[in-house]
């Protein structure tokens, strides 16, 4: 089947949506390092929506940081690609134009560090995941000893790491006497642009105090909310595009109709106009970052792990689940409490409007994809607003299931005696750790607990965190994680 691309866009049928603005005469002002399904359906989406109103230089460069699998699906297509939009049985499709250019890290990283010292790259933008920041999760420092800083740092001109390549190109930025590019992190880290700040600053102070100076003097790091769910496109998925755009399109993504977007309006080189397509710009983007990192992705985590343990392969299904949606209206119980409400909003009505996201069967959003690098994603996720309940004397039932549920998950067996592919950093001494243990509730959590990039050392020493993790581990050793997520429910009802 022909392919999708520039020079067979007027094959496509009238009822799918497609960009509004001359691509050829497109230009990129945007590095996006981390060019995944996420930044497409979300950052590519809302740039499209701009540059069909107020036409600008704001075209996107994509980075594939490891793997060239994506780069390649996107090239022949001229990087153009299809987003599904998923809600009900009929779904919409929408071709994207706003990639303008396409490039991997490892193929030429000196070739990357050049486009992004470019007087035409206003932003470098990133959604590397949690890991890619190669920092200790439970500090949020620099962990210089990463293999990839470590490499950066003795070959500053061809980077492996995001924050390697960000320091080499400002550098270069410096040394041609232009101004800095705006870092913007699209990750889901509590205060993300305070976070990727603080990374550049170590990493540049390793190298050069001056150069870190000037970065702290005259950069930009806005932080930033988002949220869309994105699963992972299937074969399915591309053979259901292929048939209603007539075309075949190896790079398209699915997305939920909802998506949001809050950005703090710091831009050291100006930026795209993206309020005009329904982002929010504001001030103080902590109040929303920090209920959605509590309550969606809180949730999502606990119900991924609880879920594949029992069973169940998407969040749609986990969620369908009586005892698991209980079980989510009682962790929103446990966290709402401890979260300051963003201006106008209901938490309790935003934990409703969550669950009824998740239970959309349209978007099969597996729970083994959420469940990976469930190390780098606890600190943040669960274990700040298990701190201040513990803080405040409140019971941690249903959160401490959720730490339990990860535990039992990074033990690599399911319940059925079936091989977990457990996708994290630390998989192997987890892994180990675990074995060491046994089945023994008791000694898992206290071999887990030893690992203080996750748990720091105040988690390890309270009584009743270790308590309440290993009542719900052992209960999900003997009865299964529907059991744990039900006895949950039990004990916060006492």
């Amino acid at each position: 089947m022909t392919r999708l691309s520039l020079a067979t866009l007027d094959r496509l049928p009238p009822a799918v949506k497609r960009f509004g603005y001359d691509r050829r005469a497109l230009r990129t002002g945007i590095v996006h390092l981390g060019i995944g399904a996420f930044a497409r359906a979300h950052l590519a989406d809302y740039t499209d929506d701009v540059l069909a109103r107020d036409f600008d230089a704001w075209g996107i460069c994509g980075v594939s940081m490891r793997k060239p699998d994506v780069i390649e699906a996107l090239a022949p297509q001229d990087g153009l690609y299809t987003i599904i939009t998923r809600a009900g049985a009929t779904p919409q499709f929408r071709v994207v134009g706003a990639l303008s250019d396409l490039a991997v890290l490892p193929a030429d990283p000196r070739g990357l560090v050049a486009r992004m010292a470019s007087p035409d790259t206003r932003i470098v933008s990133l959604t590397v995941t949690e890991k890619g920041y190669c920092h200790d999760p439970a500090t949020g420092l620099l962990n210089a000893s990463h293999p990839d800083i470590a490499h950066d740092l003795s070959h500053r001109a061809e980077p492996r790491s995001a924050i390697g390549a960000v320091v080499a190109a400002l550098a270069a930025r410096r040394a041609a006497g232009l101004g800095p590019f705006t870092v913007m992190p699209l990750d889901n880290l509590p205060s993300n642009g305070k976070v990727a700040r603080g990374l550049t600053l170590a990493f540049a102070s390793l190298l050069d105090e001056s150069l870190a100076r000037w970065i702290e003097r005259e950069g930009a790091f806005p932080s930033t909310m988002i949220d869309r769910i994105a699963p992972a496109t299937t074969p399915a998925d591309l053979e259901t595009v292929a048939s209603a755009l007539g075309l075949e399109d190896r790079a398209a993504v699915v997305a939920e109709p909802f998506r949001q977007w809050v950005i703090e309006d710091v831009f050291a080189q100006g930026r795209p106009a993206w309020e005009t397509a329904g982002a929010e710009i504001t001030t103080d983007v902590a109040p929303y970052e920090f209920m959605k990192l509590r309550m969606l992705n809180g949730a999502h985590s606990s119900l991924a792990y609880l879920g594949y343990l029992a069973g169940y392969e998407t969040v749609a299904d986990a969620s369908g689940d009586p005892v698991l949606a209980a079980f989510l209206e009682g962790l929103w119980r446990e966290v709402i409490p401890t979260v300051p409400p963003p201006p106008g909003v209901d938490l309790a009505a935003y934990a409703r409007a969550l669950l009824e996201r998740f239970r959309n069967p349209a978007i099969r959003h597996r729970t083994w994809q959420i469940a990976m690098d469930g190390s780098q994603k606890l600190p943040q996720r669960l274990l700040g607003t298990i701190r201040d309940r513990l803080r405040s004397g409140a019971p941690i039932d249903h959160l401490a299931t959720g730490v339990a549920a990860w535990m039992r998950y990074v033990m690599g067996v399911d319940e059925k005696g079936d091989p977990i592919d457990v996708r994290d950093p630390l998989a192997s001494r987890l892994r180990s750790a675990t074995d060491a243990a046994g089945r023994d509730a008791g000694r898992i959590v206290g071999a887990l607990l030893e690992i203080d990039a996750i748990f720091g050392d105040d988690l390890p020493a309270n009584a009743e965190f270790r308590r309440a993790v290993t009542t719900s581990l052992d209960r999900i050793l003997r009865d299964g994680a529907k059991a744990a997520a039900k006895a949950a429910a039990k004990a916060a009802g006492r």
